[in-house]
């Protein structure tokens, strides 16, 4: 990235490695990763139709306390 950030590679990289050396079109590709995500997706609906709350990850932040922020018009 030309900012400066890194990014990082997911499964979906690494999948698309697998699927062109299969011979799949690329054109393909999105849809096969969407597929693997639907078994997921449909989990979510169904667990907010059931009580209608937000699915939100049951965990507790451990870093820092107390951080400072720059402003934005000062970062790098």
């Amino acid at each position: 990235d030309e900012r400066g950030k890194k990014i990082y590679a997911n499964v979906d990289f690494y999948s698309a490695s697998v699927y062109d050396k299969l011979g799949i079109p690329t054109s393909l590709f999105t849809n096969i990763f969407a597929c693997a995500r639907v078994a997921g997706w449909t989990a979510h609906i169904l667990e907010q139709l059931d009580d209608n709350r937000l699915i939100r990850p049951k965990a507790e932040y451990v870093g820092p306390e107390h951080r400072s922020v720059q402003p934005i018009d000062q970062r790098s």
